[in-house]
């Protein structure tokens, strides 16, 4: 991990800079879940910031280290500070929320509300088709001295990335990320994926994630692009299953005890 950051800091410092910073602001709402009560629809209302803490750094910190291959080009310096920027925003308001014990997400009810929970979406919605931009660069730039599985874990890592982040749309339309039943319904522990419905994130999560775990397999433990893009492929299957089993109101596990049955928990704010 050493060697991956101090490479990271000489290719891209604002990236590796802002990963830290999100990394300890992680760190820190860890340690607020287990000094505060503050509840938002059933689960400590800091769980939230830390996770997009978390995802954020590994985002920018992948794109930074991709983006070493289109050296200090123009369009990755203009993407580093565009990512710091629209991540920044999403992340500082999910954490002011998350402070007043208020929904960041899917909140529309107050007009400030409504306009800001567009504002993220709309910064969601950049950082991601900026992302898939860097992708068609790496794609036409001269890839050849690195392992061919390597570079093909990249371009559908991206792809999928891209693709499964504007299926937050389907949540954003619905005002909501539970199918068949409502937000806050007993949860997977940290995650708090729905034990008892369909849950719309998990797929999110699946297809963001490709963006690490596909170079990753190619890397590592694929050696044949070929193999690699079939692997790709079932992967994406495999998550596009996940998104329809939540469509259709299925949570990802069978309900395995009388517990899951339990009506909601009312009294969580937001």
């Amino acid at each position: 991990m050493k060697p991956f950051l101090q490479q990271l800091n000489q290719v891209n410092p604002p990236l590796y800079a802002f990963g830290w910073v999100c990394l300890l602001g992680a760190g820190l709402c860890l340690v607020l879940t287990q000094l505060t009560h503050t509840q938002v629809m059933g689960v400590n209302a800091w769980y939230k910031p830390m996770k997009f803490c978390l995802s954020t750094t590994l985002l920018v910190w992948t794109m930074g280290w991709y983006g070493q291959y289109l050296g200090r080009s123009e369009a990755m310096v203009a993407y580093s500070w565009g990512m710091i920027g629209l991540l920044g925003f999403e992340i500082i308001y999910i954490v002011l929320q998350a402070g007043r014990g208020q929904l960041s997400h899917f909140n529309v009810s107050t007009p400030l509300y409504a306009g800001l929970y567009s504002l993220m979406a709309i910064a969601a919605t950049g950082a991601s088709l900026w992302t898939g931009y860097i992708g068609l660069l790496l794609f036409r730039a001269d890839l050849s001295a690195l392992p061919r599985a390597y570079v093909w874990g990249i371009y559908w890592g991206i792809g999928l990335f891209v693709l499964f982040s504007m299926q937050g749309f389907a949540m954003g339309g619905r005002l909501t990320h539970t199918i068949g039943g409502p937000d806050g319904s007993p949860g997977l522990p940290i995650v708090n994926w729905s034990r008892r419905y369909g849950d719309l994130r998990i797929a999110h999560f699946l297809g963001m994630h490709a963006l690490q775990v596909l170079p990753l397999l190619g890397f590592y433990v694929i050696r044949s692009s070929r193999w690699l893009v079939v692997m790709s492929l079932c992967y994406a299957l495999l998550t596009a299953a996940v998104f329809w089993q939540a469509l259709r109101g299925k949570p990802l596990l069978p309900r395995v005890n009388s517990s899951d049955q339990s009506p909601p928990n009312r009294l969580t704010s937001g």
